[in-house]
């Protein structure tokens, strides 16, 4: 009698082999296969690790190339020839073309490494310790993050009381007549509002997990604007919603700010291999040698695939199709809202990073497992978890986004068969 090993020996923490029951094998660009050798379009890409796709050439050559030759993939934060070039090509290929000039930090290899860093360097620059977080954040599971994040079941993890974060309205939460930047401006500035001034904002341009919420360029503008009025470090994690995934590659370049600190992870390193850095506004570099630490924050390999996703920004034809891919899911999404007025309520995020709000859990649980049945990887999100989350491979080809969209079609179309 054979055992299902993952029920048998893996912690009951697992998730998504529980949401898609089968063993995969093999992915190239946004196709991955399960061992019977079914193939499935990808829109769920590592939880937005996997931007570039699976096992991009352009990217994973370089890699196989680095391994090949022996070279040294563990460093701390010694220095290395791949560092050296990440560092260089980071600066000339993704900050100097958008005017921006940041300090660069290694942390641990995790998003909520990054986000615990850039905490704590906010904390110690100002000298205050509350900082102020958004209704449906997510930033992370580690306790800093957790504290900072929006969801009550998510902040009950750990065990351990959360202090020193004041929680505020996103953009337009809970409606969008109440003006949540204004309240923001007003309790910062008044003595009674009994809002002490933060050390930080840390905000997400578009809230992934909290149901694909999506920040206003006024509003991030009046946001940094109150920071720098009242002296408060402003914190983007462009974790998921960075390095390629709108359209740009930071999600913040449509609003025309330079946040004091920024986030990224996930797709940074363009290959799935766990890589995050801080980028710093240099004033704010006040950390002292050694002060913030990470074993795994030299991740070489990180850096010779990070280098080369930095490369393709350069090329004018990459960019071209990252934003006719934009305008081709767009459409395909607008269509589907236009057709399914009675289970898709809106549209939601930018770019590539879209979602579809509907009118229950249900309606999603049910499209999820219709899709999965048809070779199609979607999830939900939102504090309700009806929210489609619709996150193809930024180099997804015409026919494998068209294919997705036309399951996708059908699984939405069989709700029509459950009424």
């Amino acid at each position: 009698m054979n055992t299902d090993p993952f029920a048998a020996h893996e912690s009951n923490v697992r998730r998504y082999g529980r949401s898609f029951p089968t063993v995969f094998t093999k992915a190239i660009g946004a196709t991955i296969w399960d061992e019977s050798g079914k193939s499935y379009v990808d829109f769920l890409v590592g939880s937005g690790a996997l931007n570039y796709g699976h096992n991009n050439p352009l990217i994973i050559d370089p890699a196989v190339e680095y391994l090949a030759g022996k070279n040294i993939l563990l460093s701390l934060d010694m220095y290395t020839a791949a560092k050296r070039d990440f560092l260089e090509l980071f600066v000339e290929s993704i900050l100097k073309p958008r005017g921006l000039s940041y300090k660069i930090q290694f942390p641990g290899p995790t998003g909520t490494n990054a986000n615990e860093a850039a905490l704590a360097l906010a904390r110690k620059y100002t000298g205050r310790s509350s900082v102020m977080a958004f209704t449906n954040a997510f930033h992370g599971m580690s306790l800093g993050s957790l504290a900072v994040s929006g969801s009550a079941s998510t902040r009950e993890l750990g065990g351990v009381a959360r202090h020193d974060v004041i929680r505020v309205p996103y953009d337009s939460y809970p409606n969008q007549t109440f003006d949540s930047a204004g309240y923001i401006e007003s309790v910062l500035g008044d003595p009674g509002s009994g809002v002490e001034k933060p050390a930080a904002i840390i905000l997400e341009t578009i809230q992934a997990e909290g149901g694909m919420n999506t920040a206003s360029a006024a509003w991030l503008s009046e946001i940094q604007r109150i920071c720098r009025e009242h002296g408060v470090v402003l914190i983007v994690d462009d974790i998921q919603a960075g390095a390629g995934r709108t359209g740009d590659f930071f999600s913040f370049e449509f609003a025309k700010i330079e946040p004091d600190i920024v986030c990224l992870s996930k797709s940074l390193s363009g290959s799935g291999n766990p890589f995050s850095v801080v980028l710093i506004r240099p004033e704010i570099d006040v950390w002292k040698p050694g002060e913030h630490s990470g074993t795994f924050r030299g991740n070489n390999l990180a850096f010779v695939t990070s280098g080369a996703m930095c490369k393709l920004w350069s090329d004018g034809q990459f960019t071209a199709g990252v934003e006719r891919t934009t305008a081709r899911l767009q459409g395909h999404l607008d269509r589907l809202v236009e057709k399914f007025p009675k289970y898709i309520e809106q549209k939601r995020g930018r770019g590539l990073m879209a979602g579809l709000k509907c009118r229950s859990q249900a309606i999603v649980a049910r499209v999820h497992d219709v899709a999965f049945e048809n070779g199609l990887l979607i999830e939900a999100s939102g504090p309700n978890r009806d929210v489609i989350k619709v996150l193809p491979p930024i180099t997804i080809t015409d026919d494998e986004l068209d294919h997705a969209i036309e399951i996708l079609d059908h699984a939405v179309q069989e709700q029509t068969n459950d009424d």
